[in-house]
């Protein structure tokens, strides 16, 4: 805490500039509801495939009220409800599902089913996509499972889309993860775009608001800030970029999972701290982080406007009566 100012009486200052919007999306809110909605339909244990989103403490949370959380269908025994994860799942899965008798509810994101059914849409035109993306993420492998093999091929650098040389370049079109960074992304699509003018661009933004949003409300931060720590998991794509995001805007940016994960070494020097927390983390991590700074500082909290989401998903209905 080196070189920070204090007040006669104790504790070094510091100042907090919480973004907004930051946390919970429509679609993880929707997800997380589904996993609760499900264990009181059908009772404990609920199978979930893979995280239902990527932040620890909302996992071992459901996990706690009675889901169990599986990597593979194989996992999940007869007889037990399964619920596939907001990420989506490869088209493969719900029909292995169906074969086994399993009731299965889908809790992928709608933006993310919405970049499955464009994929479906083109690939029945006959065009080929370039699909911009992080290689394993579950997203990614969902996206890539809707449709048949070679149809679809993946992008993950500028340097990609400017080596890929497609059979047919006048026969093409481009859809992206909905989590990657807005900037990166934009490069991509305009090199693109240079070396295939006729390229079909997706219907709309691919990108989801919730991810683009809380990248601009940490950019308009940035710049007052001497550091910045972003909450998220580090499996999380969408507050990985966050972390991108500030270091790019010149500061000292840092992922942490909790309150309980920050080394307060790291904060020596900063008088201006800004927080953010990625999409799948919830408001209650943010809050222990800012008590947590309470006991070792002084601290002046503001936040920040930023874009007002008011976004909603329906429930699937066979839990809106739950």
């Amino acid at each position: 805490m080196d070189g920070a100012p204090t007040l006669a009486s104790d504790k070094p200052l510091l100042d907090l500039l919480i973004a907004a919007p930051r946390g919970f999306c429509a679609g993880v809110d929707r997800a997380i509801r589904i996993v609760e909605l499900s264990i009181e339909k059908y009772g404990a244990p609920v199978y979930v495939r893979h995280e239902i989103v990527h932040n620890r403490h909302v996992v071992d949370a459901l996990r706690a009220k009675g889901a169990i959380f599986v990597e593979e269908l194989d996992d999940v025994p007869d007889g037990v409800p399964v619920v596939f994860s907001a990420h989506g799942v490869p088209k493969a899965v719900p029909h292995k599902a169906a074969e086994r008798g399993l009731d299965y509810i889908d809790a992928t994101c709608p933006l993310v089913s919405k970049v499955h059914r464009q994929a479906e849409r083109l690939v029945q035109t006959g065009q080929h996509i370039l699909f911009i993306g992080h290689r394993g993420h579950p997203e990614v492998v969902g996206t890539l499972g809707q449709v048949p093999a070679g149809t679809m091929t993946l992008i993950e650098t500028n340097e990609d889309a400017e080596a890929i040389m497609p059979a047919d370049p006048t026969n093409l079109a481009f859809l992206t993860q909905t989590t990657l960074s807005v900037d990166d992304t934009a490069q991509v699509v305009a090199t693109l775009k240079r070396r295939f003018p006729s390229i079909q661009a997706p219907r709309g933004e691919d990108i989801c608001y919730a991810t683009s949003n809380r990248q601009a409300a940490v950019k308009d931060i940035a710049a007052q800030c001497d550091a910045m720590l972003v909450i998220g998991a580090p499996n999380s794509s969408n507050s990985v970029r966050l972390v991108e995001v500030a270091s790019r805007a010149g500061i000292r940016a840092q992922l942490i999972e909790s309150a309980a994960n920050l080394e307060l070494s790291w904060l020596d020097g900063v008088r201006t701290l800004g927080i953010s927390a990625g999409a799948s983390a919830p408001e209650l991590l943010v809050r222990e982080l800012v008590d947590l700074l309470k006991v070792h500082f002084t601290v002046s909290e503001r936040e920040m406007n930023g874009a007002v989401e008011t976004m909603v998903f329906k429930l699937p209905r066979t839990l809106e009566a739950a």
